[in-house]
């Protein structure tokens, strides 16, 4: 028997040659690479869309970065628990920086997401810096509003120095007012804030007429305004656009970075309230909402809403104010786990917020 086996080498049949492409298949693999091209080519072509989303939500009662959202000098604040969330809106896609086919179509399949024409959005012609201008006004507007509807619900008094800017044309005031007019007094009664101005029109029959004192120039002046009514309410107005400048009792800084608009006014003043009173309103309940608040403690509708409301119950919220004039976009897009109050003015908020703190919510209105 040997010692040894001898393993052949394994035979290796010759490779048959390679058989030449077709016309054909070399034709069909360039139309897949021109494709395979043209598909990204087309994943980042830019679009005339804006695609929206629920947005992040901020604690009015926290901080932002390493700052209090609301810090109040000068009078007493009080501790708070629980959160009171203002809501916001996502986007990509603006004038300046347009949005990707591929992130469109990703949109598209989204439930969470919408996709809008750019001129649904944005007014034509304007830059992406001018729209950024406009929000970041009506953010600093809206805080001083909720300032001032807050402080004066609170009982404190905020004088204010009201000069007009111009007449409304075809109003009682077009040619007797002058731009810079300060307004003084109404039928002889000395004026001081923007909330006695406004009860004191409440009190006059739309198409009277009534003796505006302004201060011209330094100079006292009487003029007879010729009242007409107000669109909205029918309320008697004086046909004059006021800026504003007033006199707080209390230094009030809101700061919110990268978030623009007016519709943070209402969560503003509540947080606010909640400060600076001793009652805990909250009350440890996670409290999202949103609406524009003016002067006198009216809210306002606000676009997007059925976007904040998913961004609130995705960042812990169970209730949500929201303003009576949305409740049409509210109904049927509720989402399960968050209950949607109705609200049209700052005291009815701040109720609805003692109510939810309280646990006593079976009275509460509901949009539906």
């Amino acid at each position: 028997m040997p010692d040894h086996l001898t393993i052949p080498e394994p035979v290796v049949a010759p490779a048959a040659p390679a058989a030449r492409p077709s016309r054909r298949a070399v034709t069909f693999s360039a139309a897949m690479v021109v494709a395979a091209l043209g598909l990204a080519a087309l994943s980042v072509l830019p679009t005339t869309y804006v695609v929206r989303a629920p947005g992040p939500t901020f604690d009015t009662l926290g901080v932002s970065g390493d700052r209090p959202v609301i810090s109040v000098a000068g009078t007493e604040t009080f501790p708070t628990t629980g959160q009171l969330r203002l809501t916001t809106v996502s986007g990509s896609g603006t004038p300046d920086s347009r949005v990707p086919l591929l992130r469109v179509v990703k949109a598209w399949a989204d439930p969470d997401e919408a996709v809008y024409p750019l001129e649904a959005i944005y007014p034509e012609g304007q830059t992406q810096d001018e729209i950024a201008a406009v929000t970041t006004a009506q953010m600093v507007s809206s805080q001083e509003a909720a300032t001032v509807a807050a402080l004066v619900k609170l009982g404190y008094e905020v004088p204010a120095t009201m000069t007009i800017a111009e007449a409304v044309e075809g109003s009682g005031a077009a040619g007797v007012i002058e731009p810079g007019d300060v307004v003084a007094t109404l039928d002889g009664t000395a004026v001081t804030s923007y909330q006695q101005l406004v009860a004191m029109l409440d009190e006059i029959e739309a198409g009277s007429t009534v003796t505006l004192g302004v201060d011209r120039a330094g100079d006292p002046v009487d003029l007879e305004i010729t009242t007409t009514a107000h669109e909205a309410d029918g309320s008697a107005f004086l046909g004059v656009l006021l800026t504003t400048d007033f006199d707080f009792p209390v230094d009030v800084d809101m700061q919110l970075q990268d978030v623009g608009g007016s519709s943070a006014g209402m969560m503003f003043a509540l947080g606010l309230m909640d400060k600076l009173t001793p009652e805990d309103e909250a009350a440890g309940q996670v409290v999202a909402g949103t609406g524009t608040m003016s002067i006198t403690g009216d809210v306002g509708p606000i676009g997007g809403i059925q976007f904040k409301l998913d961004g609130a119950l995705r960042d812990g919220a169970r209730w949500f104010l929201a303003p009576v004039d949305n409740c049409d976009e509210v109904v049927g897009n509720v989402p399960d786990g968050l209950s949607v109050v109705a609200v049209a003015t700052l005291d009815e908020a701040y109720a609805a917020l003692e109510a939810i703190g309280a646990g006593d919510t079976a009275d509460l209105p509901v949009c539906g």
